[in-house]
């Protein structure tokens, strides 16, 4: 380790302990050594806030905030622009905005000039007007020096509105023109435009987009047949209720069994229709009772998204549609869906965050995506798929019923077969679902390339919706509000919000896009993002991604997030390292109900050999015992030599896996609980320089133990910083088995080598009692 690595830690631990001049003398000498961009410069430089604002020297740590917001490195700059408000007393926060970024606009920094004006006017309520007045006209000049045009003209149409000022209106008038002028020569779907988000976030050059839309794109490779997906999974789907309503028809020994069964087709058929139709108007009424959604015009979303709004039009003008409904939630988590019975009564709704996060032309490629779905029929056929899977469950719980009523035995096993088959049928049919769904949104994602001719827009917007979700669920933890539209639309939304984190933590710090590519290796390349994927209504995001960027390739474009550099780079992983334990992994993964499957196959062989049932009970006892057992200790290996490491690196091994955890040490605060806004949950949300990462808590004392502390020791430690040490894994969510932080103790290993060892402990004493 090198010296300035070696003061770096020593200043790190004096803050710490509270020895705020040591931290202070010892972070100061690691700049002063230090080129001033190397990554131990930057980390000692906030660190250095810190400790300048805990020593009480807040004139320093104001400065050298102020300073690293202009810094070039996007993550740099954005924590710098976060961590000033908290320095600075609360009436100069929002003014430093607004000086700052009036600065900045002199200086020509025109990208950070929009973010701080916006910052400015997100928090200018109850300012002097003429101060927001001249804030909203320094935008406009911001966002014409950073080439965003339409933004531009969009904030001179506000003040044109909103502001009867007579120099106001003077000042749009003159300005107008020009910047029209501007966009004609520049073209209105120029790729050459920055992002316009009103969120700090990192800023990367686009791969740009075509300069015709129309054009055809191969999906070889890509999906199945969305019309034999379709096909079948409701063929399937609808003979499995067929099947179930002969049985039921056939168990009652009906005289006329042949009306019985037409009365039960009769019965799935009006029952689908209904649901089919009377769907749209019920979402409607969910819709305004859970989200407040308001239904908005054409002109309404020309005005958020003029680009959005003429893909609106021009894709139902080609495909002789009627627009569809468009709804609007007053929410910044970014999210979009569709929803609908014909295509005729769509309602395509989106959250305001997602205006919030994403740039227009990102925007329209989202709702480009959901049209998709429209001229697919996807809903139709989903709702179809959805009730026939509902059906097989409603017949399931209606023959169990049946045959714990019926006193004739032969009756009695037909209902119980009828029942193990009905549920088969519904386990298979959910699979048959997902996979339906996933399906579906490579063809919208496939409709979307085609019709703007912006594949890589529509990859950009769906990693910012990534980050916009991952910044949102931060920002819930100050509110104490549950994330209720993420968790209620998580299968209707373009996005799932589960697969969130690993994507939009690494956007948010990543200093070039190829770190956020490495971060889709797991899902490209580890069996395992096979086997999660299997039960998710989403693609994995590398997968959508590295889709869409086949069709970039087609239309001669540079791809986003160099996804061919990330596919050289997955091609050249060690297979035997994925591949060679999996399937025994998958054992593994499930080891305990394993066990006690194989567990009740020996007790079925030793009571045919010797008539004794106690087999029943013992061996399965046992062999749970011993699957949990061998899985405690693949999940929970050695902390001996537990490397240092950061969230950013964790997340982009393309080797992790669910089972087997890597013991590693986080630095970093703990920022929140795993759950917003449920008060007593015992999960952590933990966050290092590098990104977020989910702790999760096991008390000594059990559930009841985790219910205690989340109660009484979770709010406590929001905000303190210190070593997470635990086991990390990687699923469709990465997250940390916690072992300890700082003087908190999780007992991950405790109670499954307790149950565990309890298991085979009363396995051997009944063999006593029962053998002997």
């Amino acid at each position: 380790m090198s010296s300035p690595s070696i003061a770096l830690q020593a200043g790190l631990d004096a803050l710490k302990q509270g020895d705020y001049l040591k931290a202070i003398e010892q972070l100061e000498g690691v700049c002063q050594e230090e080129q001033p961009n190397s990554k131990v410069a930057l980390q000692a430089q906030m660190y250095l806030v810190k400790a300048y604002q805990r020593a009480g020297q807040l004139q320093l740590a104001i400065a050298l905030c102020r300073q690293l917001t202009t810094h070039e490195q996007s993550q740099v700059q954005q924590w710098a622009v976060k961590t000033l408000p908290t320095l600075l007393p609360p009436a100069g926060v929002v003014q430093e905005f607004l000086q700052a970024g009036h600065t900045a606009l002199k200086q020509k920094r025109y990208a950070e000039a929009c973010q701080l004006l916006e910052q400015f006017l997100q928090n200018s309520a109850g300012l002097d007007s003429a101060k927001v007045q001249q804030a909203q006209m320094w935008l406009v000049k911001a966002y014409q020096g950073n080439g965003q045009l339409e933004e531009a003209i969009a904030r001179c149409q506000q003040l044109q509105e909103n502001d009867p000022d007579p120099l106001v209106q003077n000042w749009v008038q003159q300005l107008l023109p020009t910047l029209a002028s501007a966009q004609a020569k520049q073209g209105s779907e120029s790729p050459a435009a920055e992002p316009s988000s009103t969120m700090p976030m990192p800023i990367f050059p686009k791969a740009g987009r075509a300069a015709q839309m129309g054009v055809k794109l191969l999906m070889k490779g890509t999906a199945a047949s969305l019309a034999l997906a379709s096909v079948v999974t409701i063929s399937l789907l609808f003979g499995m209720v067929l099947v179930l309503a002969l049985s039921l028809t056939l168990i009652v020994d009906s005289t006329h069994p042949t009306i019985g069964l037409m009365v039960a087709i009769g019965l799935t058929i009006v029952f689908t229709t209904l649901v089919f139709f009377l769907s749209p108007m019920l979402m409607d009424l969910m819709q305004q009772w859970l989200y407040g959604t308001r239904w908005i015009s054409l002109t309404d979303l020309e005005r958020h998204s003029p680009e959005s709004a003429r893909v609106v039009r021009r894709i139902c003008s080609d495909r002789k549609l009627r627009h569809p409904k468009l709804g609007l939630i007053d929410d910044q988590n970014p999210t979009a869906f569709t929803y609908g019975s014909l295509p005729d009564t769509a309602r395509l709704v989106v959250s305001r965050g997602l205006f919030t996060y994403l740039d227009d032309d990102e925007v329209a490629t989202v709702y480009a995506h959901e049209l998709g779905h429209v001229v697919h029929w996807d809903f139709a056929v989903m709702t179809a798929a959805s009730a026939l899977v509902q059906i097989t469950y409603l017949m399931y719980v209606y023959a169990r019923e049946l045959g714990e009523q019926i006193n004739d035995k032969r009756v009695r096993g037909a209902a119980v077969g009828t029942a193990i088959a009905a549920y088969v049928f519904y386990f298979v049919g959910t699979y048959l679902l997902l996979y339906l769904s996933r399906t579906r949104e490579y063809f919208a994602d496939h409709f979307a390339a085609e019709t703007t001719g912006n594949p890589n827009g529509l990859s950009r917007a769906l990693v910012k919706i990534a980050y916009g979700i991952v910044e949102e669920g931060r920002r819930n933890e100050n509110e104490k509000k549950p994330n209720r539209l993420m968790e209620g639309t998580r299968a209707l939304g373009i996005y799932d919000a589960k697969a969130a984190t690993s994507t939009g933590t690494a956007y948010r710090v990543a200093s070039d896009p190829s770190k956020v590519g490495r971060v889709f290796l797991w899902d490209l390349f580890n069996p395992w993002a096979w086997w999660m994927e299997l039960q998710s209504t989403h693609p994995l995001t590398g997968k959508r991604v590295r889709a869409l960027s086949t069709y970039a390739e087609q239309l001669g474009l540079d791809v986003e997030y160099e996804m061919g550099r990330v596919v050289k780079e997955g091609r050249t992983l060690s297979k035997r390292r994925l591949y060679s334990s999996f399937f025994l992994d998958l054992l593994l993964y499930s080891a305990e109900t394993t066990g006690i499957v194989v567990g009740a196959l020996l007790g079925l062989m030793q009571f045919v050999n010797t008539q004794n049932p106690a087999g029943f009970l013992i061996f399965p006892i046992l062999g749970g015992g011993i699957g949990l057992l061998l899985k405690t200790l693949v999940m929970y290996p050695s902390f001996h030599r537990a490397p240092y490491t950061d969230v950013l690196t964790l997340m982009s091994d393309p080797y992790a896996s669910p089972l087997r955890g890597q013991p590693v040490k986080l630095d970093g605060t703990i920022i929140g609980r795993g759950d917003a806004g449920y008060a007593f949950g015992s999960d952590l949300k933990f966050q290092d320089p590098t990104g977020m990462m989910f702790l999760r808590y096991a008390s000594l004392w059990g559930p009841m133990g985790n219910f205690f502390f989340g109660m009484t020791q979770v709010s406590s430690l929001i905000g303190n910083q210190g070593a997470a040490v635990g086991w990390f894994r990687r699923g469709i969510m990465p997250y940390l088995d916690l072992f300890r932080f700082n003087q908190v103790n999780s007992y991950h290993r405790f109670w499954s080598f307790l149950v565990a060892g309890g298991a085979i402990a009363l396995s051997f004493f009944l063999m006593a009692v029962f053998y002997s």
